[in-house]
């Protein structure tokens, strides 16, 4: 019945008027509701522009929505924004999409993981008028498409760039996932298809001046949420270069007034309500977030300069050292409000404004405390009864274990051992006999002893893509109700458990100390991996079954091998049990008293990372976006002192993590690859960091306060 009806393409129609969602938003049945209210009121709207731009005018005021980053979750569904009457960029724009294809207008849904400079991603929406044009939900332009505060940032975005990308979203499959930067779930497994739309918003004219620099302020009241503030900035001779208005808690988190300045020193010049303030600023480089606070006690005289060098991929905040940041005097009382209200969702902590201010050293290590005894609490909660049932159930499987307990409690708390069964590709009454087998197969003088069964009786049963999830929940489990050390956790396994011991050494060396392998066969895992985990092989000289005593022998010559070339790493001890067949008659257990001896090092000199075809996101210090996580990529890297050296790199992005321990974060950070500096500058010790590496596996002992993105060049 609209005007523009017929003139809709069946196949925009079918891919972005007909379908019930967006991303991985709750389905909520709004569609009727929202025709009935909006229909009438731009039904008689010659174009669907002109519809669309109405409806932005009208949807948010009249159902009483508005952003706010004190929203239950970054994607709601349209029910959950319209209840709440809070939504971010991402569940404002679920919500005018809606409306618009409620009303026959075609629409779709926008966004970018990260923007070029760092600051955070962003999500809008496009509408299709013989095209598509652009409009930020929530923030109409009159009558107008194709306008927006975010123009500019648009127009650095990288085409074909997973993370720095600007992609839309499609109902019809495509070859490309969209990127939920909001969710820790792949796009693949939301089955959340895109278009690359990037080069679209390659306008030059939206592209900054040669010579300048893109500069950013926010202004903020002592209590963190930004303000209006009236601003001026004069250059170095006192003549006014720009005036403009900071913005408050009603716009975009990433939408911040800026500046187009050449280098060098300014004063800055705001007014709020409580007065007017002043400071000095050295304008150095790119990416840079000047923060006003609206307190004159707090503000300095002197210059704030960026942290880091142009180029590099961290963005710099102009501010005062962390130490005596204004913002981050406040940080820890943020954290605190919000983990008192955030009812277990941690994640959301990720989204949060004040996550992203730089912390001094000591406000890293009570942050650290503070999140991990409210996650540990509310884990402890409602994981209590998996625990005591000896059940953990993650999705549609089920993994049962026994537990047993040998000895004392040293005083940093007992070790962990994890048994694996053998059997595989047998019906189940086999497995589980095998199971009852291995709760009994080795006794320690000290330790929790856990055997699980596993989940499946396949081949593989032990290294399948979800046993690295079921570990991990185990070793988290026992650390919240056994209280075992993280750093003293060791995996072993027989025939079958061994092939799982093979596989998940290398992939999980970051959380265990050392690892058994008892008459087990590789298939194609290698052993470079476990340059940092202490390995003993153990195998029948008979056990000539799938040649399992010749792979044996060929990993004793390959660790030596590695042992030699790098004598700082590849701890090993392989024993062929000459004449011995599958069965070695319990001489295996020595290898299992060998593990003892050892304990884990998250932040070793140097690092091997192979990654299996089950990814993970890191592995000690280095990371990868799960958007950039590859099988069989390679990574090596080296740190001294402040020094890092990308050896080998076959991504091309990767993100280091650090912390005090292992670097002075109060000092230059630098990294080299074949003599080419890549950054050199301050990284932040962030909430946001220690969250990220806390939130995965639940182990104070593997978190790090401070990340850096790093480039490789081609």
């Amino acid at each position: 019945s609209a005007s523009w009806g017929q003139s809709i393409p069946d196949d925009i129609f079918l891919n972005n008027v007909l379908p019930y969602a967006n991303v991985n938003e709750r389905r909520d049945n709004v569609r009727a509701q929202l025709r009935e209210k909006f229909w009438p009121q731009i039904s008689d709207c010659e174009s669907i522009s002109l519809a669309a731009a109405r409806l932005n005018q009208k949807v948010f005021t009249q159902l009483s929505v508005k952003y706010s980053t004190q929203r239950r979750r970054a994607d709601q569904g349209p029910a959950e924004s319209m209840e709440s009457g809070l939504a971010s960029c991402t569940g404002l724009s679920i919500l005018l999409i809606d409306a618009c294809r409620a009303c026959g207008i075609p629409a779709r849904f926008v966004g970018t993981p990260m923007w070029s400079d760092n600051s955070g991603n962003h999500s809008w929406v496009e509408i299709w008028d013989d095209g598509w044009h652009f409009t930020g939900a929530a923030e109409p332009t009159g009558d107008d498409l194709d306008k927006g505060w975010f123009t500019g940032k648009a127009s650095q975005q990288k085409s074909g760039d997973p993370r720095y990308g600007i992609f839309a979203v499609s109902f019809r499959r495509t070859p490309i996932p969209f990127p939920l930067a909001w969710s820790r779930r792949a796009a693949t497994e939301w089955e959340v298809f895109a278009e690359d739309v990037t080069l679209r918003y390659a306008d030059s004219s939206s592209r900054k001046k040669p010579g300048m620099v893109e500069l950013q302020f926010k202004a903020v009241q002592t209590k963190g949420d930004r303000c209006v503030a009236n601003l001026i900035v004069r250059d170095a001779q006192g003549r006014v270069v720009f005036r403009g208005q900071t913005h408050d808690e009603s716009h975009d988190a990433n939408d911040h007034l800026t500046a187009s300045l050449k280098p060098g020193t300014y004063s800055v010049e705001w007014k709020t309500d409580t007065g007017t303030l002043s400071r000095a600023i050295q304008v150095t480089s790119e990416n840079q977030l000047v923060t006003l606070q609206d307190s004159p006690d707090s503000q300095k005289s002197e210059p704030a300069s960026a942290a880091g060098t142009p180029g590099a991929s961290e963005p710099s905040e102009l501010q005062d050292p962390p130490s005596s940041s204004p913002d981050s005097s406040q940080v820890l009382e943020h954290l605190e409000a919000f983990l008192e209200s955030c009812e277990g969702e941690f994640e959301r902590i990720l989204e949060q404004p004040f996550a992203s201010e730089p912390l001094s050293r000591s406000q890293a290590e009570k942050a650290i405390g503070l999140m991990n005894t409210a996650l540990s609490d509310h884990l402890r909660k409602t994981r209590r009864e998996e625990f005591e049932s000896r059940i953990i159930k993650i999705g549609d499987l089920e993994m049962n274990f026994d537990l047993r307990t040998f000895g004392e409690a040293p005083a940093g708390g007992h070790s962990l051992y994890i048994s694996m069964h053998g059997g595989g590709n047998a019906p189940a009454r086999v497995n589980d006999r095998q199971w009852e087998n291995q709760k009994r197969l080795y006794e320690l003088e000290e330790g929790i002893y856990i055997a699980p069964r596993a989940p499946t009786n396949t081949w593989n049963l032990w290294h399948e893509a979800h046993i690295d999830g079921f570990f991990t929940r185990l070793i988290q489990d026992a650390m919240l109700f056994e209280g075992i050390d993280p750093n003293r956790v060791y995996i072993t396994g027989y025939s079958a458990g061994g092939d799982g011991v093979f596989q998940l050494a290398p992939r999980m060396a970051d959380q265990l100390a050392a690892a058994a392998m008892m008459a087990g066969h590789p298939n194609e895992t290698r052993p470079e991996g476990l340059r940092n985990l202490p390995f003993t092989l153990h195998m029948g000289g008979e056990d000539s079954a799938y040649h399992r005593n010749e792979k044996a022998r060929e990993w004793k010559t390959m660790l030596a091998d590695l042992r030699a070339k790098d004598p700082g790493g590849y701890e090993h001890w392989v024993e062929i049990h000459e004449g011995k067949p599958h069965w070695m008659d319990g001489q295996d257990a020595e290898g299992v008293r060998w593990l003892a001896q050892f304990t884990r090092n998250m932040i070793p000199q140097r690092v091997v990372w192979i990654q299996d075809d089950v990814l993970h996101r890191r592995f000690y210090w280095l990371a990868v976006e799960d958007s950039s996580a590859k099988a069989r990529s390679e990574v090596t890297a080296s740190r001294a002192g402040n020094q890092v050296t990308i050896e080998s790199c076959s991504l091309p992005e990767i993100r280091l993590l650090l912390r005090d321990d292992m670097v002075d974060l109060d000092q230059d950070v630098e990294v080299i690859r074949s003599g080419q500096r890549l950054y050199l500058g301050k990284v932040p010790r962030t909430v946001r960091a220690i969250a990220q590496t806390l939130i995965d596996r639940g182990d104070a002992t593997a978190v790090f306060t401070a990340t850096l993105p790093i480039q490789l060049p081609e």
